[in-house]
């Protein structure tokens, strides 16, 4: 199946207004996946889920947090111990030994709390922009849009970037989206992502934004003649590691 490419213009400000509202009517009730019950788990959890679905962080963080329930206990674990926790989350080695070296920071450097602030966010290990973005917009409220690979491809799908990196595509969407609306507007994108404008071929006929959506021709295109549904059934490739399993940069 050949690949679909993205718009290669953007669409207007008046249409991708009405992609984004279209998008806030259909989950009006928009929040992140991941289970917490306060900063400190939601940090470790995002951190957890990079390269790893949301589903499978949940599963694995209650075992953790029960053993490890605050950073003073978490900067103290050996981290075989904890590898064995999150084995099932991926690149499980390095993300033990950034998890525990997060929590060591929160203690020297925060008191053991987290920090709403993103400078000092990404100063712990394992903290990248994405993260601390998701921290700041989920945990404290303040203004910021996360980029996934989710907010990337529907991002493009819709038209409303041209970015070649998750930093320019959060531009470009803080350009449109009003800001007090940025923590949600990721949410939005992430959540259609998973039901609809999946990869490798997004559910066109499902879609609340079909009608004014530039990728519907461009996948018409590509296709040419091939069964939809069974193109959009195609195992997708795993993504490369990247270096935010690492520091996500």
């Amino acid at each position: 199946m050949p690949k679909i490419p993205f718009p290669k213009r953007k669409v207007s400000k008046a249409i991708a207004a009405r992609e984004l509202a279209i998008l806030e009517r259909t989950y009006p009730q928009a929040v992140t996946a991941l289970q917490y019950s306060n900063p400190f788990e939601l940090l470790i959890a995002v951190i957890l889920s990079a390269q790893c679905t949301d589903a499978r962080v949940n599963m694995t963080t209650p075992v953790l947090f029960k053993k490890y329930p605050t950073p003073e206990e978490l900067a103290k674990a050996k981290q075989s111990d904890v590898e064995r926790i999150i084995r099932s989350c991926g690149f499980f080695r390095m993300k033990a030994k950034n998890i525990i070296n997060a929590a060591r920071g929160l203690i020297e450097q925060h008191g053991g709390k987290v920090p709403p602030e993103r400078e000092q966010l990404e100063a712990l290990a394992g903290v990248g922009r994405k993260t601390a973005s998701v921290v700041m917009s989920v945990a404290f409220g303040e203004a910021a849009i996360a980029v996934d690979t989710h907010v990337f491809r529907v991002a493009h799908r819709l038209g409303l970037t041209l970015g070649t990196t998750p930093r320019a595509v959060e531009l470009d969407l803080q350009a449109i989206v009003p800001c007090e609306k940025w923590r949600h507007a990721h949410h939005w994108l992430i959540l259609h992502g998973r039901a609809i404008c999946k990869a490798p071929v997004p559910l066109c006929a499902q879609c609340p934004v079909n009608a004014i959506c530039p990728t519907p021709k461009i996948i018409a295109r590509s296709l040419k003649g091939q069964d939809l549904a069974s193109a959009a059934a195609a195992p997708t490739r795993r993504p490369r590691r990247s270096a935010s399993i690492r520091k996500e940069r």
